[in-house]
């Protein structure tokens, strides 16, 4: 009697990003499962890859920066802890002037029985001082030395056969993960590895057939010119390494497919990953349907290209390549609302229309209130700030601030020498007062991962209405040493307090 099996868990990735302070440490998290037959034991692997922008880079003692995150990892069975493992990853070394505009990944690799658990990581940029941040997945490990069984699918950036053994090698191949259901136009093949798992007692010495399909995610039907077949000889354990050129595959959801046939053309096992496409230059008539979805009412350009570039500081690395492309075309509206859709469900699927709602909400205001010419409301350092913490607690909006300068100050100054004119700071330090350019203050009560009361003082430098950062408390954003002085125009004198210094520290 022939059997057809469902492999349950194919490869799950999704994207770890949260908010610690202004920085955000923002990281891929994926993990599969495999068998090792010789041990009889299924084992485990996580694959984290950090964006470096992200991570707080600090001094060593040999000049170079180096970031550095506190990871843990948990598999739980109810209230069983079946593995934990807590350990610091040390980032790549850089040079100070060096650009931060590279990722880097770590594997983990683990024994852990069949069952069902949950799986969770824990992440801390070390660098800051935030608690760490947990998220949970389902972990299913479900194989059997009495059946066949297929591994989970493993999706991969780069294959290269072993020269010597490490943590990336099998089955023959050194495997890099590809940590993401996400493929930019700029990957143009999808890698893919699995195992098959004791296929000789289904079928013995047979051949059979390693079948691997782009499938529409809506419809489940195959795409023209995605199939990748392999032939193969039934084994304990079977590798199983293919690749699709998808240069051609037009934006969209879609499933890798993978099934194993037998000679008379019977599935015997077959697994699905789930993954998204962004490829606008590519045209496609069937293109998916989101008039009936939240995204379904953006309809032009204008608009869909304002909110494409409003998630950029949210987004990941790889949507942060993609998002100026899709902008840069025009009349590819399914496209964009595709991305739009896809960026929301998968932070979360069941909120994903609240989350963009709300989201939404804080662009109109950056864009009502903050946008100057030339530069949209989203652009300006007081929208980003917006966009990112939200409205803030409280708001000081000062045009022609004038301080009085504190006992203990300087500002006795004198004519010039030869009787000779004095400037506007001599004269404001003679008369005792401090004068500032125009300034903003907000004050957040909370921000996510930060100590209470973070202040952020935005500064009209050349008193045309356009507002920047000037200084910040809050983690990861501007901390600008003698801020106050270039805000009073040098009317303060160097290591001095004024009353807006003051007010910055007691935050309004």
């Amino acid at each position: 009697m022939k059997r057809m099996f469902l492999a349950l868990l194919a490869f799950a990735v999704g994207t770890v990003a949260f908010a610690q302070g202004g920085a955000r440490l923002q990281a891929s998290f994926g993990f599969a499962s495999f068998y090792n037959a010789q041990a009889d034991m299924p084992y485990v692997e996580t694959y984290l890859q950090f964006d470096a922008w992200t991570l707080t880079f600090v001094p060593q003692d040999d000049g170079v920066l180096r970031a550095t995150v506190e990871v843990s990892l948990i598999a739980r069975k109810g209230d069983s802890v079946c593995y934990y493992k807590k350990y610091d990853l040390h980032s790549p070394t850089v040079a100070p002037d060096d650009e931060l505009d590279f990722s880097f990944l770590d594997v983990q690799r683990f024994a852990l029985a069949c069952g069902i658990y949950d799986l969770d990581i824990t992440l801390r940029d070390k660098a800051l001082d935030a608690p760490a941040v947990a998220v949970n997945e389902k972990l299913y490990v479900d194989y059997d030395s009495r059946r066949p069984a297929l591994s989970s699918v493993q999706t991969m950036a780069d294959a290269r056969p072993t020269v010597a053994e490490n943590i990336l090698s099998r089955g023959g191949y050194d495997l890099e993960p590809y940590v993401s259901d996400f493929y930019p136009k700029q990957v143009d093949r999808l890698n893919f590895y699995y195992e098959v798992y004791n296929i000789n007692k289904e079928i013995p010495r047979q051949p059979f057939l390693a079948m691997a399909t782009i499938e529409r995610r809506e419809t489940a039907l195959p795409v023209d010119g995605m199939r990748v077949v392999a032939r193969k000889q039934s084994d304990a354990v079977v590798p199983v390494y293919g690749s699709i050129d998808i240069s051609q595959l037009p934006s969209g959801n879609y499933n890798l497919m993978v099934e194993l046939r037998n000679a008379d053309g019977q599935t015997m096992l077959y697994s699905r990953v789930p993954f998204f496409r962004s490829n606008p230059d590519v045209k496609d008539d069937a293109v998916s349907d989101f008039s009936t979805t939240f995204v379904g009412g953006y309809r032009d350009d204008d608009s869909l290209n304002l909110y494409l570039d409003a998630l950029t500081y949210l987004a990941s690395s790889l949507e942060r390549e993609v998002i100026p492309d899709l902008i840069a075309t025009t009349g590819n509206i399914e496209e964009k609302q595709a991305f739009l859709h896809r960026f929301w469900t998968e932070r979360d699927p069941m909120m994903a229309e609240t989350l963009w709602l709300r989201y939404k909400e804080r662009i109109d205001y950056v864009q009502a209130h903050f946008s100057y010419p030339k530069t949209p409301g989203i652009h300006t350092d007081r929208g980003r700030v917006y966009l990112v913490y939200g409205p803030p607690d409280f708001v000081r909006d000062e045009k022609n601030f004038v301080g009085a300068r504190r006992a203990g100050q300087t500002g006795g100054a004198t004519g010039g020498e030869n009787g000779a004119t004095l400037d506007v700071r001599d004269i404001s330090k003679t008369k005792g007062y401090t004068y500032y350019l125009p300034y903003q203050l907000w004050r957040y009560n909370k921000l996510p991962n930060d100590n209470p009361d973070r202040v952020f003082l935005f500064w009209d430098e050349h008193r045309s209405g356009f507002y920047r950062l000037l200084n910040s408390n809050a983690r990861g954003e501007i901390q600008e040493p003698g801020w106050e002085r270039r805000l009073s125009r040098g009317t303060l004198d160097e290591g001095d307090t004024g009353e807006v210094g003051e007010q910055f520290n007691r935050g309004y």
